[in-house]
């Protein structure tokens, strides 16, 4: 399909890095005074991305501490930082994005979001975010106890849309994420930055100059 043909996509977005300002950093720079190198020496020795896609693949995040803490028990106050005071890992909205959002809602097009993010702390914190409200559908990785880049959860975004993936545009700040939807058919967007995705709309018919 060629959306500049007329026919419009069913937009997708991911959350964290695109509509909200997620990052483990935003909480532990407090804990570490501030000193970045620290952080990232403390980020890379218990290799938190990793043991973090274990929670957004459902495992509750109490059983992952604990787990993390086993093997570094000198971090242990640390890895526990981050349960007990999750909402400091959130630096906000990103507003410019969610701009583009409320454009697309007001000309009517179909949204849904897929997001890799532990069930229990998306519920946390979803009042928190009223464009929420603004999606059709949302699937949540820990709800649906599949993480991306897993092809599996982006079937289950699939039929619950009931497009195809050609039908759909992907907007995601994770590579990986995008050469797997890629490869499925997805449309995608690569994201960097609110006007690099606005500059792409444009371009592609699908918001006005």
């Amino acid at each position: 399909m060629s959306i500049n043909s007329g026919d419009r996509p069913v937009f997708v977005f991911d959350f964290g890095g695109v509509l909200i300002d997620w990052n483990p950093r935003h909480l532990y720079r407090k804990l570490f005074d501030g000193d970045e190198q620290a952080v990232d020496n403390f980020l890379a020795e218990i290799d938190f991305f990793a043991w973090n896609q274990k929670q957004d693949a459902g495992r509750p995040l109490s059983e992952g501490v604990e787990e993390l803490c086993m093997r570094f028990p000198n971090y242990c106050e640390l890895i526990r930082a981050y349960d007990k005071r999750y909402p400091e890992s959130l630096g906000g909205v990103i507003e410019a994005t969610v701009d583009i959002l409320w454009l697309l809602k007001g000309n009517g097009d179909r949204l849904y979001a897929l997001s890799n993010w532990p069930a229990e702390k998306y519920h946390l914190v979803r009042h928190e975010f009223p464009f929420f409200e603004w999606f059709e559908g949302i699937i949540i990785s820990g709800e649906v106890r599949l993480a991306k880049p897993d092809r599996r959860i982006f079937e289950t975004l699939l039929e619950k849309i009931g497009r195809p993936a050609e039908d759909c545009l992907f907007i995601d700040d994770s590579g990986v994420n995008i050469d797997v939807a890629s490869r499925m058919g997805f449309q995608t967007i690569h994201f960097k930055e609110p006007g690099q995705l606005e500059s792409e709309l444009v371009r592609r018919g699908l918001l006005p100059e």
